[in-house]
């Protein structure tokens, strides 16, 4: 008979502890990799969830002082986009790059959405057009009584009208730090749906001396308009940042075929030339909000101190436009539930105006020198509803935003009569306004400008809008680019009014 393997009870008691010893090892060291390895990926990853690691930065200056002493100090050197001399098969040669990245979108195997990702060229102008204009504001910004001839701190105004800065600065940004997925930055001219301009027209009209800053934008013009894209463009699918309208005056004329991005379109013809600006080819864009956001918090706390009817702070004698202002203070002034206060956009200034939005059910936002003003984005942020009183104002982003959500929109006429503004605002229901309070607090993101960009805010917003122009900006550039000599330039009576098709000359 075979021998029989004898095994001894205290070693089948063993077995079992051992076996899940081993076990217990065994996962531990699998654990002890698996964590590792995955540290390792997340330490070698170029591409953080930006959403858990960025806080967005909605002050011109702090983001500004972080842009120029941290984020400019570890980016690399620059490359020059200056040329100095165009040929004409210059032009040629990125017309036909152009043409077979276009031919990749349409005929190659990835399907391409029509809208987005828009691709940007950001040119890389010379440092005194750029960087060395921001520094200008950042050493002088404390210099508080550099003011205009109306009294405006001078700074002030150039932060509500900083659009330049933080389109820029949002195109420029790494990869790893951008959120919007609208826009994408490309370096290779011939890829590009747009080109972007980065000139800082509002510092330069104001911090530079007269014949200083003049003499600059014939440098910017020169630069530019040197460019073979432009050339071959015209400067169609260009982008000019002149949101004041007194920035750039002198030269802009040579620049009217390029996408401009202003404040508004100024009907009155006091700061732009008929043929300059329209919708169909230029873009609104809000002014930088001068108040702090009342956040949700905000708007439940103020809701039941807002004991003023109607409210406004500012310059009440203006030019041109702005005339509506002296009629309605005459005629609002002593009201009961009404206040009205002269005042500037200095740092006081500023206080007084956010303490009596938050304290107020209406906002009135009249004309002023041109038909808009930072004052209708103040009182969006702040929970106010805007009484607008601007026969001639255009609106950013009206093609995404339902205006009538969130304001009301009163005749010049109407609201100068004796009794009609205050009997008109006295009878908005308690459920209107209480609607309007609910889109008011929805819609302010569409305003605050911020660094990292957020989705759905402002310089989102730009680029939502752009994707509705990029077809009309092709068919004029290649409808240009075919005519010939005996051709009829004439296309829509919108094309002969505005002269969008007619070439650029120096």
């Amino acid at each position: 008979m075979a021998n029989k393997l004898h095994v001894s009870p205290s070693s089948r008691s063993r077995s079992p502890i051992l076996l899940c010893t081993l076990s217990f090892l065994a996962l531990s060291l699998l654990f002890f990799l698996f964590s590792l390895s995955s540290s390792q990926t997340r330490n070698l990853s170029s591409f953080p969830d930006p959403n858990l690691t960025l806080k967005p930065e909605t002050s011109f200056v702090t983001s500004l002082e972080h842009f120029l002493t941290v984020k400019a100090s570890k980016s690399s050197p620059i490359r020059d986009d200056t040329v100095l001399q165009v040929t004409e098969e210059d032009v040629k040669e990125l017309d036909e790059k152009m043409f077979v990245k276009e031919s990749e979108r349409v005929y190659g195997n990835v399907y391409y959405p029509v809208e987005f990702p828009i691709r940007v060229y950001v040119y890389e102008m010379p440092r005194k057009f750029t960087y060395e204009l921001l520094w200008l504001f950042r050493n002088t910004y404390r210099e508080t009584g550099n003011l205009t001839s109306n009294g405006s701190p001078v700074h002030r105004l150039i932060e509500q009208h900083s659009i330049d800065y933080w389109l820029w600065a949002d195109l420029i940004a790494p990869e790893s730090e951008r959120l919007l997925k609208t826009v994408v930055r490309v370096h290779r001219q011939e890829e590009a749906d747009l080109f972007y301009i980065p000139f800082f027209t509002t510092i330069s009209f104001f911090l530079l001396e007269k014949q200083q800053s003049k003499a600059l934008y014939r440098e910017v013009l020169k630069w530019v308009t040197d460019q073979p894209a432009w050339k071959r463009s015209e400067g169609r699918d260009h982008i000019l940042p002149v949101h004041h309208p007194w920035s750039f005056k002198s030269v802009r004329r040579y620049m009217k075929n390029a996408i401009w991005l202003l404040p508004d379109m100024d009907s009155t013809g006091n700061w732009y030339k008929p043929g300059q600006v329209f919708l169909e080819k230029d873009l609104i864009l809000p002014y930088v909000p001068n108040v702090d956001l009342c956040d949700a918090k905000c708007l439940s706390e103020s809701e039941s101190k807002r004991t003023t009817l109607i409210f406004f702070r500012g310059r009440l004698k203006r030019n041109a436009g702005g005339k509506i202002r002296a009629k309605l203070v005459a005629e609002l002034s002593g009201a009961d539930g009404v206040v009205i206060e002269e005042g500037s956009a200095g740092e006081e200034g500023k206080a007084a105006a956010q303490f009596g939005m938050r304290k107020s059910v209406f906002c009135l936002s009249p004309a002023g020198d041109t038909p808009s003003s930072a004052r209708l984005f103040d009182a969006i942020v702040s929970g106010c509803i805007p009484v607008i009183v601007s026969d001639e104002l255009e609106l950013p982003f009206e093609g995404i935003l339902d205006y009538r959500k969130i304001a009301l929109f009163v005749s010049s006429s109407d609201a100068i009569q004796p009794g009609w503004l205050l009997q008109f605002l006295k009878g908005i229901s308690p459920v209107q306004l209480r609607d309007m309070r609910k889109n008011l607090a929805k819609y302010s993101r569409h305003f605050l400008y911020s660094s990292p960009a957020q989705p759905w805010g402002p310089e989102d917003l730009v680029w939502r809008m752009m994707a509705g122009k990029l077809v009309n900006i092709k068919l004029h550039t290649r409808r240009s680019q075919r005519l010939v000599k005996e051709s009829r330039s004439i296309c829509t009576c919108e094309c002969k009014r505005t002269n969008f098709t007619g070439p650029s000359s120096v």
